[in-house]
């Protein structure tokens, strides 16, 4: 029986939605492959390991020029490989998954696996596995997902598979399938994201919480839109933005964590929010335009040239400037956003976790 092993970090929200949308897709494809993801290093150092990842959110967002710094260390260094035989407890759990598993194909959607299993290898390359890497970045590629051994290296459009070539990567190794998005993308239908009014405005709030509720209150006084905010877990923030709507007698669509993201990504006519890897991608798999309103250093700015650079939306990041971004967009018809979603569907691979899944089954 086929197996495979997916490898994943709870370190940005991309990693984990990159193996959870490949994990579908497989099961879709083929039932009988067993499939395991699997956060070795959570499984490994438990509460720990969740106070590092707690740490690292707090750094990107309230010291980015830290994080900046040490990207750049470990883009630049072999920091990662000379303290590998400090996670020993991690190599011994992922000694003890191949073993127990064994699995035909290893797949890691997080940078630092990979040197892992050259200190579990001991570098050998002889390995009863094929090893397959899904780099969640774009453009900004961090040196750590390439430097140790796979066999080959997925990404999610051509510029990036460029960054890789430039690096030396070889090209038989390097495919291009897409950000593996939820299944759910590719069955979307567009007719009804036409430039003719009500503008739907999805603002889907992560990081910068303390400047959501002014943010609402500046889009909900742009005319002939409605706006839609996910908060995610955060209840009180919800209630917050509810109570703004009140009292500007507007009505907001406010969601706290809902599995509805893409459906509503898909039916926007624009998207707010940050430069994550993982939203980046499902905006452009839905084609529908993106103010980016943060971009954390290191990995997340290849995100935002992705966008920037093919014109497929905007950067903006005070309150007002998101609203005037948007207004400016909707103006004359929509005449900016019609060029911004042609951008958007250029870039659009809403197949590309079905694709992934094709390419690790006929591996395995």
């Amino acid at each position: 029986m086929k197996s495979l092993l997916i490898l994943t970090a709870s370190f940005g929200e991309g990693h984990n939605a990159a193996a959870r949308n490949v994990r579908e897709a497989v099961n879709f494809k083929s039932p009988e492959t067993e499939v395991l993801v699997s956060d070795t290093f959570l499984e490994a150092y438990g509460w720990v390991n969740q106070l590092v990842a707690k740490g690292y959110l707090a750094v990107i967002n309230y010291l980015p020029h830290f994080w900046q710094a040490a990207f750049n260390a470990f883009d630049r260094t072999r920091i990662v490989e000379a303290h590998m035989g400090l996670y020993g407890a991690a190599a011994r759990r992922l000694t003890r998954l191949i073993r127990e598993r064994q699995p035909s194909v290893i797949v890691s959607t997080y940078p630092g696996y990979n040197q892992l299993l050259d200190f579990v290898f001991r570098k050998r390359l002889k390995r009863p596995f094929e090893t397959v890497t899904i780099i969640t970045d774009s453009l900004t590629v961090n040196s750590v997902w390439y430097r140790a051994h796979s066999d080959y290296f997925l990404v999610a459009n051509e510029q990036t598979a460029e960054v890789l070539a430039r690096a030396r990567v070889r090209e038989q190794k390097i495919r291009v399938f897409g950000f593996p998005v939820p299944r759910i993308f590719a069955s979307f239908d567009e007719s009804g994201k036409v430039p003719n009014g009500p503008w739907r405005i999805l603002y889907v709030v992560n990081s910068g919480r303390p400047m959501a509720p002014a943010i609402v209150k500046r889009l909900l006084a742009l005319n002939e839109v409605r706006v839609a905010v996910t908060t995610g877990r955060d209840e009180d923030l919800a209630r917050r933005i509810s109570g703004i709507a009140a009292e500007l007698g507007k009505k907001v669509d406010v969601f706290g964590w809902t599995p509805e993201m893409p459906r509503l990504m898909a039916e926007s006519h624009l998207l707010i929010s940050k430069a994550g890897g993982a939203t980046v991608q499902e905006s452009l798999a839905a084609k529908t335009p993106m103010i980016i309103t943060q971009i954390v250093p290191g990995q997340e700015e290849g995100n935002a040239r992705l966008v920037l650079e093919r014109k497929a939306g905007a950067l903006a990041t005070t309150p007002a400037a998101i609203a005037a971004t948007a207004q400016a967009a909707f103006a004359d018809g929509g005449r900016q956003w019609i060029q911004w979603k042609q951008a958007a569907s250029s870039l659009s691979r809403p197949s590309a976790a079905d694709d992934t899944a094709e390419f690790l089954l006929n591996l395995a």
